[in-house]
Parts: structure tokens; sequence; C-alpha cells
């Protein structure tokens, strides 16, 4: 049987019938001709819906998380909020306290004007979780694991049994995680999604989204038609980069996460660090999770509390030359970003916290780096 990983790698074993070329082509065409009795022999009318460039990239992707059907979004919170938009006014929602900035703000505002219920809850905490659900009102669970930024790790089996009892379908962001590392859908998730800008893409020069369905149900049928409807599609090129990022998809994961385990196991033992947290480390309170759902690694991104606490947080992400300055994650270069100053004063964030996402570079120069910065901002 042939891997997964070559599958990617090989777009399927795609090979153009015509030109024999090896690498899918672009499709820009915004609309396609209809046949003589005014049909649609192609199975494509419109671009909006129906365009041939987005179908390698979402073929390969529902191979790689073992689904039935993917979507492309023209970014991670358009895939994300299809979600939620595809569902009905008054519908209850569950929704992890330690996710994504953005989505937990729309959450919290739009979500609400549109007439959803959201309760946010430690999704760590399974009694909480069973606590909040409302059985016959709760429509969608939505969990993120690793979570971002305190890299919490939410049992997905588990959730989705919660969730399936109380009629409620499970979503799993799994931007972190890839499926190089979980498969939610195994696990018993109904939907996944990525921010395909971070590791699907991999090179920081494409912003994408994407959701991937364990089955062809009426959930799903809603948000491919909001998808068509609403417009939230990516570009033709965007389609080709996501494409070609995905291909190198496993080699770059398992690099950025073993870089990111050596990291962490440095900085556990660094004076100057108050905590590590990656879910690699046996002290995470989620490690044993980890270990069982995360085959193969545990991702590329961790955070570190200062014992200087936010005037050291600061001055150390100041001082490095090698990581750099910048939102985002998942990609080939180094980051490092101090959240609570980008999310703001209502962040559950500790603006002790620096947050890192590993590249590919020498694992002996991102440790230099953080040695003196460390040194120089006094930790």
């Amino acid at each position: 049987m042939t891997s997964r990983e070559t599958k990617a790698v090989q777009c399927l074993g795609f090979v153009d019938g015509q030109t024999g070329a090896i690498v899918p082509p672009i499709h820009p065409a915004s609309t396609f001709e209809r046949g003589a009795d005014l049909g649609y022999p192609t199975g494509r009318a419109y671009g909006r819906a129906d365009n041939p460039g987005f179908e390698p990239a979402e073929r390969v992707l529902t191979e790689l998380e073992g689904g039935q059907a993917s979507l492309l979004f023209a970014s991670g919170m358009a895939a994300a909020t299809a979600v939620f938009l595809s569902l009905d006014p008054g519908d209850h929602v569950v929704a992890p306290r330690d996710m994504y900035w953005a989505l937990r703000s729309w959450l919290a505002g739009y979500a609400t004007r549109w007439g959803l219920a959201v309760a946010f809850v430690a999704m760590d905490d399974l009694d909480a979780v069973r606590a909040a659900l409302r059985p016959g009102e709760t429509r969608l669970v939505w969990v993120e694991t690793p979570g971002n930024p305190l890299w919490t790790i939410t049992d997905v089996e588990a959730v989705a049994t919660l969730a399936h009892r109380a009629g409620a379908a499970l979503a799993v962001d799994s931007t972190a995680a890839t499926p190089v590392f979980t498969r939610p859908i195994a696990l018993g998730a109904d939907l996944v999604m990525h921010s395909a800008t971070k590791y699907l893409n991999g090179h920081s020069d494409l912003i994408a989204g994407t959701l991937t369905t364990a089955r062809d149900d009426d959930l799903w049928r809603r948000i491919k038609a909001f998808r068509a409807q609403n417009g939230a599609i990516a570009g033709a090129f965007e389609a080709w980069l996501l494409m070609r990022g995905m291909r190198t998809l496993h080699v770059r994961a398992r690099r950025q996460a073993e870089t990111a385990m050596r990291l962490a196991e440095r900085l556990s033992i660094d004076p100057r660090v108050a905590r590590v947290l990656y879910p690699g480390l046996p002290g995470h309170p989620g490690h044993d999770i980890a270990k069982r759902q995360m085959i193969g690694g545990f991702g590329g991104m961790l955070s570190i509390r200062l014992r200087g606490g936010r005037p050291a947080a600061i001055a150390t992400a100041a001082a490095m030359t090698v990581f750099l300055r910048a939102t985002s994650l998942g990609g080939v270069e180094s980051l490092v970003e101090h959240r609570a100053s980008v999310e703001g004063p209502d962040t559950p964030v500790p603006d002790d916290l620096l947050r890192l996402s590993i590249g590919l570079e020498s694992p002996e120069d991102l440790l230099a780096d953080l040695d003196q910065a460390l040194s120089s901002s006094g930790g």
C-alpha cells in the first residue's frame, strides 16, 4: 500500500495526460462552457464553486486526513467561520478557552450577534466539557489541539464521545498538529480544520484555510453551499501554492518537531526560563494524551515563560537575531512573538510568555540565539 507521505509528494500520482507534466496546472478560469443542451458536461459552471485548480490540494488533504471530502477556503478564518455560520441561529456551541485569539474574539462577538449561544470551557477538563453540553441543543463542539499558544492537549476521542452522545458534531482545529502527527477523524471527529497558511503550505507566502469531513452529511452540504454562495474561496494561484507546499509537509513537519523537542528539553533546564509549554515534555499536563494521539512527534510549536516577567519577555524577543519577530507559524523560518501584546488587554495569555514557531534553521543556531537573547535581556 502506498503511504500517505508518498501520495502527498506525488500528488496522488498526478501526471498530465496531454503534456506529461508531473505538476498540476493552475486553472485561472472564472467560467466554463455549457453544452449545446445548456447543461454542464464537465460538472462545472462557475469558478466560485467549481474551480478545478482546487481539486488536487483538496484530494491530497482528504487522503492525508482519512476523510471523505475537503474544501479550500480563502483563509483559516473563512474556513472556521463557515462551520459556525452553517448552523442555525439559536444553536448552542461549545468552544475552548485556549484557542486562536481571532476566532475566540469572533465567537464572543459576531457569532453571538448571529444568534449562536457560545460556551467557552477548558477542553482538557472532561468534566467541564460534559457540564457545558446541552443534549438536544448543542450542535457543535469545537476543539483546538494543541491549543494556541499554551499548547494544551484535548483528548479528541473522549470529547468526540461526549459530543456525539449530546447530538453534537465535533470539529477539530488541527493546524498545529498537522495530519503528519494527528488524524482527528480516526479519533472520532466529524470535521477537521486547518489554517493552511501555516504548516500545510509552510512557506509564509499564502493565506488559505481548509475543511475536511468524515462524511457527506447535512452539515457538510451546508458548508459547501456556504462557500459557493458567500465566495469565501482562495485564488487559483493560492490553490497551486498550497499543493506545492503539501508535497514537502512530512519532511518539514518532522524536522520542525525534532528541533522543537530539542529546544524544549534544553530550555526546560535553563534557570532563566520559568516554564516551557510543549506537549512532548513528560511534565506537560497533556503529555500522556499527546503520546496516544500524536503519532511520531509533538509538533513544531512551543512557548516559554520567563522568570523576569513581561519586561524580560519583551527584551528577549527584541534581542533575537535568528528568530524573526512576526505573527504566524509553521513556515520554514523560526518566529517569536509576545502574544499578550498582540492579543490586547482581554487576552488570557500570560504576559511573561513568548511563543516560538520552529523553522528549518540549524538547531544549534536557534539555541545560540535563544541563549544570547536571554543573557542580554537578563532572563
